[in-house]
């Protein structure tokens, strides 16, 4: 008995060991991929950012030196570092807003069952998955002086003579209509989803104590979508601040430094470009790389702090 028991056991500490090992095996490719490229860089990043260090000479070791540098960058009124973070709050400020409404109300829509829903779905997502480069350009032809864009405001009576990506007052908004258009149809998806999730029953009591369309959106529709925005917000907050790609393929930083983001002045500190040395600084750039983190951690702190008032207050 007790050897059949003590049998029993080897048999299944072979079989959870053979099954431990298969999990590991195909959790092994995923863990590989954020040690090589997420963990080694960002560890690498944060010892660079304490040094000086041009790409070709030796490193020499400053300490907090590249950070005094960066906090001596905002005592002069007209440095890049503050042009690039002031661009880079608005930018965020205003598309992740645009972005939620656009977002809440397309599922809102939607979720009603609009005759072809679903091809409507797969259209207004498709600019999520669509190449960037291809977005880019044909948002660049649409936004030109004798664009479609001007040519529908001019029918409204608003007349734009210049193309938005070579003004210095209309860049940086060429740069949030672009992303909120592009995202707006993945967070619709993330809004549908949390939408079919509400029970029905709220909107039958909410009817029958009253309520109009606007009390229950307000009541009902909004409270129950706390946990859809705040994780919506947050992705999109960190994705605002890490905007390089749309910026470099449309303007560049430009017209001057109109549309110069925190991600851009990092690269431009490594690589050279408008106003910043033409030798490497990967030290420098390290250290803004480390203050844009500490940014952003602090942002989703005071949302998730914020989420509890917020729910409090609905």
């Amino acid at each position: 008995m007790t050897a059949g028991r003590y049998a029993n056991k080897r048999k299944m500490s072979r079989l959870e060991r053979k099954n431990t090992l298969i999990a590991y095996s195909f959790l092994a490719p995923n863990f590989l991929g954020f040690l090589i490229f997420t963990l080694v860089p960002v560890v690498f990043s944060v010892v660079l950012s304490l040094l000086d260090w041009g790409g070709g000479q030796n490193a020499e070791w400053v300490g907090l030196g590249n950070f005094s540098f960066i906090f001596d960058e905002f005592s002069f009124q007209d440095s890049n570092l503050g042009i690039a973070l002031k661009n880079t709050v608005f930018y965020t400020a205003m598309t992740v807003p645009l972005t939620i409404v656009c977002a809440l109300g397309l599922a809102m829509i939607l979720n009603r069952g609009v005759k072809g829903a679903n091809i409507f779905r797969a259209a207004l997502f498709f600019p999520y998955v669509a190449s960037l480069v291809a977005i880019c350009v044909c948002w660049n032809f649409l936004l030109m002086k004798d664009g479609i864009v001007n040519q529908i405001l001019g029918a409204f009576g608003i007349v734009m003579d210049k193309s938005w990506t070579s003004s210095r007052d209309l860049a940086i908004w060429a740069i949030i209509i672009v992303s909120t258009w592009k995202n707006a149809g993945y967070y619709m998806v993330m809004y549908l989803a949390g939408l079919q999730g509400v029970p029905a029953e709220l909107y039958e009591a909410a009817t029958m104590d009253g309520a109009n369309a606007w009390q229950k959106f307000r009541k009902v529709t909004l409270p129950m979508l706390t946990p859809t925005t705040f994780f919506c917000s947050i992705m999109m907050v960190i994705s605002c601040f890490k905007i390089y790609d749309v910026v470099a393929i449309m303007t560049q930083g430009g017209p001057g430094r109109s549309t110069k983001m925190l991600v851009t002045y990092i690269f431009e500190l490594s690589f050279g470009g408008e106003g910043i040395a033409t030798s490497a600084q990967y030290g420098v750039a390290s250290a803004v790389a480390m203050v844009l983190l500490v940014i952003v951690l602090l942002v989703t702190f005071i949302q998730f702090r914020g989420e509890k008032k917020w729910v409090n207050y609905m």
